[in-house]
């Protein structure tokens, strides 16, 4: 990896992207940078654009996937993606897993009291199979335990703590599934490096 000679932004909403072209233009970058009114990868043509990493960031894990889904046939000759979802982060690890993009980088960071995960995957053009504690925490992250990492995790326990402290005795299997959760994050918080 290296610096890009290249970018293509795209932009769904006609705000974000005059946004975008102004930003682009303020700081001279209007050579290196093209802004493109498009949704999702219908931002570039495989045929005509010389694009070989993809970065969406700033959504869901959901809607990541959805998005890497509809255009599934641009990702032939792609080498990265870097991803960054808010949210839905298992969902977007069992996607790569699924179409054979092998996860090789994880970066967890805080900025403003939020955190953010940042996932970079390559073709493997194998198939390989993540557990679910990877699927959930991360494979990299998971051994890494950062103190971010370990930020978030012990946020979400409390969260769990506090939602089964909320779940009546009569709902004894919604009761086991937060049990479960809670025993799951403390196994992978404690378990050594």
């Amino acid at each position: 990896m290296g610096k890009i000679k290249h970018a293509i932004a795209g932009e769904v909403v006609q705000g974000p992207y005059n946004s975008a072209k102004h930003n682009v233009l303020s700081f001279g970058l209007e050579n290196d940078i093209t802004v493109r009114l498009a949704n999702g990868l219908k931002a570039f043509d495989p045929k005509i654009d010389d694009v070989d990493t993809i970065t969406i960031c700033g959504m869901g894990g959901h809607l990541i996937a959805d998005i890497l889904d509809a255009d599934l046939e641009k990702l032939t000759d792609i080498s990265t993606l870097i991803l960054q979802p808010n949210n839905g982060e298992r969902t977007l690890r069992q996607w790569l897993q699924d179409h054979q993009f092998k996860i090789s980088h994880e970066k967890i960071m805080s900025e403003n009291d939020k955190i953010y995960e940042i996932i970079v995957a390559q073709p493997c053009h194998a198939s390989y199979q993540l557990s679910q504690d990877e699927l959930v925490f991360g494979p990299i992250l998971m051994t890494e335990k950062s103190t971010i990492f370990n930020h978030k995790w012990q946020s979400e326990l409390k969260a769990n703590q506090a939602i089964l402290a909320k779940i009546p005795e009569s709902s004894p299997d919604k009761r086991q599934e937060f049990e479960a959760r809670i025993a799951k994050i403390k196994e992978v918080l404690h378990a050594s490096k």
